[in-house]
């Protein structure tokens, strides 16, 4: 069965970090894409981040530049987002999503062009 599990959100201070990991069971991520998601209240889900596991090309939306880092554990079949420097306006569920890497701009795929996803992490930046 596969799945993808995020985990790690929690309640931080502005100006903080947090790590989130994505783990997969099922398949390995070694020839997927792993993009990141979140979703604030009443929002859409945006994209975030996204990396293409096999050559490391990563892309990042223009709210996580200098940020976010994307980055694999592929022993562990785990994907991280390490999230620095937070804002109150980062405050969302956070998504991983998987997709077989067929795609050269990965941060172009919405969640629907993504095939797996799991359940959310809520991260919430106090100001």
């Amino acid at each position: 069965e596969v799945q993808l599990q995020a985990s790690g959100g929690g309640l931080v201070q502005a100006g903080g970090s947090l790590r989130l990991s994505c783990a997969a069971s099922g398949f390995t991520f070694d020839d997927y894409v792993v993009g990141w998601f979140r979703q604030a209240p009443g929002m859409e889900r945006e994209a975030v981040c996204c990396s293409t596991i096999s050559n490391g090309v990563t892309y990042y939306a223009d709210s996580a530049k200098g940020r976010f880092t994307i980055s694999s554990d592929n022993g562990k079949n785990t994907v991280y987002l390490q999230m620095d420097s937070l804002k109150p306006e980062d405050t969302a569920v956070y998504y991983c999503a998987a997709v077989p890497a067929h795609y050269s701009y990965c941060l172009a795929l919405t969640h629907h062009d993504y095939d797996y996803s799991g359940q959310g992490t809520l991260v919430t930046v106090s100001s």
